[in-house]
Parts: structure tokens; C-alpha cells; sequence
């Protein structure tokens, strides 16, 4: 199947983006100005990325409340109109279908934000899991998707948006409500990066308008385009899990680290009675390599000659200034300081066990 483009892809071809296949879609990895820039810009100033690859889904009824509830790990019913939750999707055995975003618009309207390389799986398993008095709508390819992330995020959005009182103030909030220069957006104070920052979704139709806008009034801030491989080592130093690599169908929430996501008091989502059944037996961890080498996915974790785990992500990362990653490992080598070795193209590299997150935004308004 050949891949799609998004509504911005003329625009990265004309800013000079290298483009690579990704989750079905033609997107930049970077720009002409790197990755090392990229990554700096969005701790520093802010960059702006292209995710229009994103799913999203809109759960509607009066039995819409009850739906999402049972699909996800977190507590609906501590959302109110206007909030945002990030949760795992388990699946019957409590592994993670998905990692998604919930809009609360209202108790019988939900938005859900899912990966572009597992919409099609997320929308086939909701709708077989589907009951009452829901319907689910699969509105992806009409929406187009922007994030702008780090410490100018925020006076640039008073600088573009129509009304400041319709801007989000507070983390994981949004607003229907939004417009820029006359597009009506949804905007959302959230983010893959560790940093401050909007989520901004329109039709399709404009977004490109929006991305034009946000570029050329950013410019004074230093704001700049953003691609994949920013993307990836931001959300790597600052602890997030990308599904494939930390999160997959035969890794738990509790295994992947994620317990804050898991309210485990409740006994009406999928997976929950499968998930405490297996128990924690491997756990996600941070790793900082001691030695000469960085350290990668699939990497063998070995302690002396057993294998105890497998490395998820890692890399060097340019802010912190380390090669760093994250591993699957067994549960009696978690203890922060703990030493062992990862298997690199057979050469073994120490490491050391460190806490999450790498990095940590300062705290701020």
C-alpha cells in the first residue's frame, strides 16, 4: 500500500524536509536546520510539528460515558466537560492496545486522540466493544493536526488566537471554542514533548492556514518547524512511552511504568482482572550508559551472562547531553543504581539504572 500524505506535506517539501514513510504517511524526519536544532528550539524557544498522521474518534449517546469507561484504564468519571486524560487501552489479556488522549465535550460526547500506526486496529476493537446507546465515527481523515511545543508556545498563541478567554490555561484542558485568525480550532494545552505547550486541531482545509500563521508570527520567538526525529528524542528525554517500543499488546500499564494511568479500584474496564492476575514481573526503567556507546531498541540487557530484559528506545539525547534509553527489565534489577550491561552489535555497554524522567521542564506559569 503506498503511502498518504497529510494536508501539510507541499509545505515540508518547500521548507526543505527530509521525507521518510511513517505509520502509513510521507512526513519530514527533519529539516535542513537538524535535528540538534530542532530538539534545542522546542526546550528553548518552540518548534512546530505536523501531526495530522493522528487518529481521531468521536464516541457520541447516551451510553457514551459507560463506553469510554470500560475501554480505558484511568477514570472517566473524574473528567468534566473541557478536560483531557492521557490512558492506556487494554486489551482482554491487559496488554496495551493503545495509548490515547479522551476530550470530555460533554458525558455524551467524547473525542479520542489515538496513534496513526494502530487507528484502524483502535477503531475496529471500540466499535467490537461497542454497547448501548454509542456510536463511534472515525473523523481522522477530515482533521488536520498541529502541536506547538516549548517556552514561546504560549505568547505565541496570545499573539494568533482571536480571544484569549478561549485559549486553555491549565494543563490538559481544551477549548471547542478556539480560533485562529478565524479558524475554528480545537485547542488543547497538551503535548508529546515535556515542554509546555497546544494541540491544535481544525478541518483539514485550513490547517495549513493555521501552520502558515503560527510559522511566520512565531518567527521573532524563534519558532521553527519540527519533524519526527525531534519528536522522538524530545519525548524520549522526557520519559514518555511510544507505543511499539515501551508500550505493545503483551506489555501491561503496570509493566510499562504507567501505574499513575491505572485505577485499578475500578473493576469495569477491559483487562483490569487479566493485568493484576499476571502481576509485575518486568518493569520499565531509565537507563544512563556509563561506558562508550549509545544504546538502541532490541538491545539484549544482560547482568553478568543472564538476559534480563530488552532496551525499548534509546539514543543520545542533545538537551541532556547523555546517551540515555529505556528498557523492559526483569523486576529484581529495577532498584535505582543498579548496574548491569546492554548487548550493542555484541559488545557489551554498562549502564546504570536512573530515574524518570530524563528531564524535567522548569517549573513555570
Amino acid at each position: 500500500m503506498s503511502e498518504l500524505i497529510t494536508p501539510l506535506y507541499s509545505r515540508h517539501v518547500e521548507l526543505g524536509g527530509k521525507i521518510v514513510p511513517f505509520a502509513g504517511y510521507l512526513l519530514p524526519v527533519q529539516y535542513p536546520s537538524g535535528l540538534v536544532k530542532e530538539h534545542m528550539a522546542v526546550r528553548q524557544q518552540a518548534g512546530l510539528f505536523d501531526v495530522s498522521h493522528m487518529g481521531e474518534v468521536l464516541i457520541q449517546g447516551a451510553d457514551a460515558f459507560r463506553n469510554v469507561q470500560n475501554f480505558v484504564t484511568v477514570d472517566v468519571a473524574e473528567m468534566t466537560d473541557g478536560s483531557v486524560k492521557y490512558t492506556p487501552m487494554c486489551n482482554y489479556e491487559g496488554g496495551v492496545v493503545d495509548d490515547i488522549l479522551v476530550y470530555r465535550v460533554s458525558d455524551k460526547c467524547y473525542y479520542l486522540v489515538v496513534n496513526a500506526s494502530n487507528r484502524h486496529k483502535d477503531v475496529e476493537w471500540m466499535k467490537a466493544n461497542l454497547k448501548g446507546d454509542a456510536i463511534l465515527t472515525d473523523i481522522s481523515d477530515t482533521v488536520g493536526q498541529i502541536a506547538l511545543q516549548g517556552p514561546a508556545a504560549i505568547e505565541l498563541m496570545k499573539r494568533c488566537i482571536d480571544c484569549d478567554d478561549n485559549r486553555p490555561k491549565k494543563y490538559y484542558t481544551f477549548t471547542i471554542d478556539g480560533k485562529l485568525k478565524g479558524h475554528r480550532c480545537l485547542i488543547s494545552r497538551t503535548g508529546y514533548t515535556g515542554e509546555l505547550g497546544y494541540e491544535i486541531y481544525s478541518a483539514a482545509k485550513d490547517i495549513g492556514d493555521i501552520w502558515d500563521m503560527l510559522l511566520k508570527e512565531g518567527a521573532e520567538l524563534g519558532v521553527i518547524p519540527c519533524g519526527l526525529g525531534a519528536r522522538d528524542t524530545l519525548r524520549l528525554e522526557a520519559a514518555m512511552p511510544l507505543y511499539g517500543h515501551e508500550l505493545r499488546d503483551d506489555i501491561t500499564p503496570l509493566e510499562a511504568s504507567l501505574d499513575f494511568f491505572v485505577k485499578t479500584d475500578r473493576d469495569d474496564f477491559i483487562g483490569r482482572d487479566a493485568m493484576l492476575k499476571k502481576g509485575v514481573l518486568r518493569k520499565r526503567v531509565g537507563l544512563r550508559v556509563t561506558g562508550r556507546g549509545i544504546i538502541r531498541e532490541n538491545c539484549d540487557v544482560y547482568s553478568n551472562d543472564k538476559l534480563i530484559g530488552q532496551v525499548s528506545s534509546g539514543t543520545l539525547c542533545p538537551f541532556v547531553g547523555e546517551a540515555i534509553g529505556m528498557a523492559l527489565i526483569d523486576i529484581d534489577y529495577t532498584d535505582i543504581g543498579t548496574e548491569f550491561e546492554v548487548d550493542v552489535r555484541g559488545r557489551r555497554v554498562p549502564v546504570t539504572v536512573i530515574p524518570l524522567p530524563f528531564y524535567k521542564r522548569p517549573t513555570t506559569k
